[in-house]
């Protein structure tokens, strides 16, 4: 199995380039359609991959929650993704992938891994309305392979929300103070509903107004439409937007991509560009700086994140 997974140095050189790795696997065939639908996962975001050791099973769990597995000393949750997703299959699964996410480590069981595929994200779509209802939010991109199978990239930060309402809890925002300023307004971007929400309420807790958007594609849109209104009215692009946010994995443009393309824009050097993302590794972090943000802030921390607003918005008046 450690033969699916490549060094870091290889992946993070595809940072920048608008590409990423996607581990593939499959959950079983359904018993009611007979498909067998195959999912991604970031590779950034796997740690291992192996055989299904034995799990503990424990009380009192959400039903798509297994147990815990014991893995070098530290206890892990497992998820039955399968069982998560609604595939009433008879195939038990029979790999666990080790996944962090946010400095948080858990095991998602499938059926079965295939391989790891390169992929330029600009072939990554946002899945059409009805996959989207099909899978109640659960898939935040689709592509096409070579072998005309479907791929569809799955929104981890939905799972780890409804499985164990993490990032979910009013507690996480109690504390954060309004800003003084009136008229702050941020753009930000993110593919996932649940990272979308969190942000919004970090946003609202401190009086800021915001422009959502929900992929680097369609942030870019939308920046250049205010910089060039900006520029047709005499006026600076940070006028109208004071600091941008943006995710890195993204459908169509990740937030490498974006980020560079704010930077490389005279009309938009004075904005400040945060990015906000799972992947909380130091080298993910370096290549930011590389790209041109400005700061970095691991998701699911909206005190954090509020700190780091707060701090770039009055750095950048001053």
């Amino acid at each position: 199995m450690a033969t699916f997974i490549k060094s870091v140095d290889d992946r993070t050189r595809l940072a920048g380039t608008n590409r990423l790795e996607v581990l593939l696997f499959s959950l079983g065939h359904d018993a009611n359609t007979g498909r067998e639908e195959t999912f991604g996962v970031n590779v950034f975001k796997v740690r291992e991959v192996m055989l299904v050791p034995q799990i503990t099973h424990a009380p009192e769990m959400p039903p798509s929650v297994e147990g815990m597995v014991s893995l070098r000393g530290n206890m892990i949750p497992v998820i039955n993704l399968p069982k998560f997703c609604g595939v009433q299959t008879d195939e038990k699964p029979g790999i666990l992938i080790i996944t962090e996410y946010n400095k948080n480590v858990q095991g998602f069981l499938v059926h079965s891994v295939d391989t790891i595929e390169r992929l330029a994200w600009e072939n990554v779509r946002v899945p059409p309305p009805m996959m989207v209802q099909q899978h109640g939010g659960l898939v935040t991109a689709v592509t096409e392979l070579k072998d005309g199978r479907l791929v569809m990239i799955m929104d981890v930060e939905m799972v780890l929300a409804q499985t164990s309402g993490f990032g979910q809890s009013e507690e996480l925002f109690e504390g954060i103070p309004r800003m003084e300023e009136e008229g702050i307004t941020i753009l930000f971007a993110d593919d996932s509903v649940v990272a979308r929400d969190q942000i919004i309420r970090t946003l609202d807790h401190m009086g800021i107004k915001y422009i959502s958007t929900a992929n680097g594609s369609e942030a870019w849109a939308r920046i250049r439409e205010i910089a060039n209104r900006a520029e047709a009215t005499g006026h600076k692009s940070s006028d109208y937007i004071q600091l941008i946010l943006t995710d890195v994995e993204m459908p169509e443009m990740d937030g490498y991509v974006l980020t560079k393309k704010i930077k490389e824009d005279s009309r938009l050097n004075d904005i400040p560009v945060i990015m906000h993302s799972s992947l909380s590794a130091d080298a993910n972090q370096e290549l930011g700086r590389g790209v041109g943000a400005d700061a970095y802030v691991p998701k699911f921390e909206p005190t954090e994140l509020a700190v780091k607003l707060r701090q770039m918005l009055a750095k950048n008046k001053a």
